[in-house]
């Protein structure tokens, strides 16, 4: 079975809620149709029911009505959550005026307030909104996953190279948010994508490797030191977690590589999720993996938020929504 097969059958499994909170957006309410025929999630969609069925009916969709559709101009739970975003916000200076106006205009904070109430599972948007539209509400109202203080975003690499990560599927990390980490932020996101690895890749055993231009001391520079302590940091932070460090590409990858230049490394030969030292590198290499090597590349997948928030691109298509759908199911379920 493939990889988002496998995908799609873990979230049917364990049905979660999902808030599409641009409900009137044509590809978001046809992949939100698509997902209540397929039984794959919970919907949950923002804004004036009229409006979202009249929508649906002019595009030929013929679920949306199984949909849970909730309009911040006449919920009975909007004051609520309007009491909730300014009690969170208040101490930055929000209004209770403000905290109105943002949670019955703006469904993006809406449907972060609907899951920070327990009332949903993840959100997913971005085929209208920007990157920075769809993060802040979340960092705001949901926050960061305990020990986190900075978001990142996996990859799901699906390349034709069985014999490298699990029969040619890797995770790999930062590609998407956070440019320059430090060491501490750069553990973070080693033990995020781990989580994205098991979570959503479905890996059992994710083997992490901090990825440098060195290999055990190889070369010495200070980015050499950022990596090495980002290791040390990463294993104090989830001591379960199998990662090593600092390591080449090649020597992360390669079992005979890896055995020549780190002998006895857990890691080195056998990673199937690969951690950059900056988001530069990590951009740079997912994409000439997809292009050159003819991979697939799913995602990025954000990671530790509290519960699953995820950025679409806004030239995504109706099956991309469709799978971050899925996705972002599997995720909510490992952060239950």
């Amino acid at each position: 079975m493939a990889l988002i097969d496998e995908i799609i059958a873990r979230a049917k499994s364990c049905k979660q809620r999902i808030v599409l909170p641009e409900s009137l957006e044509d590809r978001t309410i046809t992949a939100a149709d698509r997902a209540i025929a397929d039984d794959l999630a919970e919907i949950i969609l923002i804004g004036s029911k009229e409006a979202i069925l009249t929508k649906a009916e002019s595009l030929g969709l013929k679920h949306i009505a199984k949909a849970t559709i909730i309009d911040p101009a006449t919920s009975e739970k909007t004051q609520k959550y309007i009491d909730l975003l300014y009690e969170l916000r208040k101490a930055k200076g929000m209004t209770p005026e403000q905290a109105e106006n943002l949670v019955k205009n703006n469904p993006l904070y809406f449907g972060c307030l609907v899951i920070k109430s327990g009332d949903a599972d993840g959100q997913i948007s971005g085929a209208l909104s920007t990157t920075g539209d769809t993060l802040r509400p979340a960092l705001q109202i949901i926050k960061c996953a305990p020990g986190i203080t900075c978001v990142s975003g996996a990859m799901l690499m699906l390349t034709n190279a069985k014999e490298y990560g699990e029969n040619g599927v890797l995770v790999i990390g930062d590609v998407a948010v956070t440019p320059a980490p430090d060491a501490a932020q750069l553990a973070q996101i080693a033990v995020c994508t781990a989580r994205t690895a098991k979570s959503v890749a479905g890996f059992e055993d994710p083997r992490v490797a901090m990825l440098s231009f060195s290999t055990k001391g190889s070369a010495k520079h200070e980015v050499v030191d950022k990596v090495v302590e980002a290791t040390r940091l990463a294993k104090e932070l989830d001591p379960e977690l199998h990662v090593d460090g600092e390591l080449q590409a090649d020597a992360a990858l390669v079992p005979s590589v890896g055995a020549t230049k780190a002998p006895g490394s857990e890691i080195a030969g056998k990673a199937n999720t690969l951690v950059f030292p900056n988001l530069e590198v990590g951009n740079i290499a997912y994409k000439l993996i997809q292009r050159l090597g003819g991979a697939q590349a799913i995602g990025p997948i954000l990671q530790g938020i509290a519960r699953p928030v995820n950025d679409l691109s806004r030239g995504c298509s109706v099956d991309d929504i469709y799978k971050m759908v899925a996705i972002t199911a599997c995720q909510a379920m490992d952060a239950k």
